[in-house]
């Protein structure tokens, strides 16, 4: 009976990271969820961005049982064990551990005071809110301890900076409401042209994390969410 209790089962998985996720949100066809199905309890998770050539070999390597990929749209059933099941959430994933909304990447930068900055079809796609007082340089430096590097910044023209936007996209519209509501830096994925002259018109800076980066900080914070639920479960991040 212990045994069985202890037992983790795909589908739960699955239900877990749905409401996580707050799949219902989403278009049904952006919801995600299982991709390929397994009866097989689970005691070792894979979590990967995308099947790459590497991919059956650290299958092989861990032993796994499970895998979660964030675009799986390469993966044919054949490249895996039968047994292996496989769950996937693309922008349901993007939106909530990446730099959209995402509460806990707020925590790690002591934002506060958080409100939604940018909506799509009414879901929050970043949030604004206050930070400690410090200069551009030691922004710059916290990003690149919590990303392990940076694509590209743009300085802000505020010495200290006291306020910042976090945003999963980069448009004039965007950072011209950043900038109006007091915001000294915009961070996101990647610095975007059309963009460019409302940065320059309003002063902002912004550092443009890189997509990967963040989608490997997202990974790697999912596999504490998952251990977080289940103590039995051991969880791998593909580099």
């Amino acid at each position: 009976m212990t045994s069985e209790c202890n037992s983790i089962f795909f589908p739960e998985i699955a239900e877990f990271l749905n409401y996580f996720f707050n799949v219902e949100l989403f278009p049904e066809t952006e919801r995600g969820g299982i991709y390929f199905a397994s009866s097989h309890p689970v005691t070792r998770l894979g979590l990967a961005l995308e099947p790459d050539t590497q991919l059956q070999n650290w299958i092989k390597t861990h032993n796994l049982d499970a895998l979660f990929l964030h675009r799986p749209w390469k993966l044919t059933a054949d490249e895996i064990p039968p047994e292996l099941g496989v769950i996937s959430y693309h922008l349901p994933f993007d939106e909530c551990l990446t730099l959209g909304f995402n509460l806990r990447l707020a925590q790690i930068l002591r934002m506060s005071q958080l409100e939604v900055l940018g909506e799509k079809e009414t879901r929050a796609i970043g949030a604004i809110g206050d930070i400690p007082t410090q200069s551009f340089t030691h922004l710059c430096n916290c990003i690149t301890q919590i990303f392990g590097g940076q694509e590209q910044i743009h300085p802000a023209v505020n010495s200290e900076v006291k306020r910042i936007a976090v945003v999963g996209a980069m448009t004039d519209a965007l950072v011209r409401e950043a900038a109006d509501r007091g915001a000294d830096v915009y961070i996101t994925g990647q610095l975007r042209q059309p963009a460019k002259a409302a940065m320059e018109e309003t002063k902002i800076g912004a550092i443009a994390v890189g997509h990967r980066r963040s989608e490997v900080w997202g990974l790697r914070s999912l596999a504490g969410i998952l251990q977080e639920r289940w103590a039995n479960l051991e969880v791998f991040v593909k580099p």
